[in-house]
């Protein structure tokens, strides 16, 4: 079993080879069939490969990242925000109308700047800093996520608000404290009495 951050760049990859047949087919002048057969795969795992990562490899990385992490996980759920929109904007038209190509090809855009940062800086920022054991574990979380949602099923795919979402793992990693800094016992000051 890969870990996490090979089987995140296996997705990568597969993910610039749909979208080439995209390219050979747009050149062809292919007929929406055969439009839809690369298509409706590669948008399906965009989108579970999204909400894989969110679930599972960006928590980690911000526990475990070096290299800004909160930053790199921003930029990360804004750039799957977008490509769920630009999946979204395709699926609202007829497969191979300008609006539906409009839609492939801003999901594209999307995902290329995502990969390339995610390629750059927060995978290599988890290599370097989370041991191996983390990053096997946290690749047979995200190969078995992968498996029990084929296609999306199961998953509620929606946009997150980036800094609600780096809040919220933050919360987790540093609970709140019920310590209010008031050691007095509620008894109040003595003095004076």
């Amino acid at each position: 079993m890969a870990d996490i951050t090979q089987l995140i760049l296996d997705d990568h990859e597969w993910f610039r080879r749909r979208f080439a047949e995209l390219d050979d087919l747009r050149a062809e002048g292919a007929d929406p069939s055969a439009l839809r057969a690369v298509w409706r795969p590669l948008a399906d795992l965009l989108d579970v490969h999204a909400e894989a990562e969110e679930r599972i490899f960006y928590p980690q990385l911000l526990r475990k990242g070096e290299n800004d992490p909160e930053e790199e996980t921003l930029d990360a759920i804004g750039d799957h925000n977008d490509i769920r929109d630009g999946v979204r904007e395709a699926d609202r038209n007829p497969v191979g109308s300008p609006g539906w190509w409009t839609g492939v090809d801003h999901a594209r855009e999307a995902n290329d700047e995502h990969m390339g940062e995610e390629e750059n800086e927060g995978l290599p920022d988890f290599r370097l800093n989370a041991p191996s054991g983390l990053r096997d574990a946290l690749g047979r979380q995200f190969t078995e996520f992968k498996e029990r949602h084929p296609g999306g099923q199961g998953i509620e795919i929606t946009d997150k608000d980036p800094e609600e979402y780096v809040e919220s793992i933050e919360r987790e990693i540093h609970p709140p404290s019920d310590f209010s800094g008031d050691v007095s016992l509620g008894i109040g000051g003595l003095r004076g009495r």
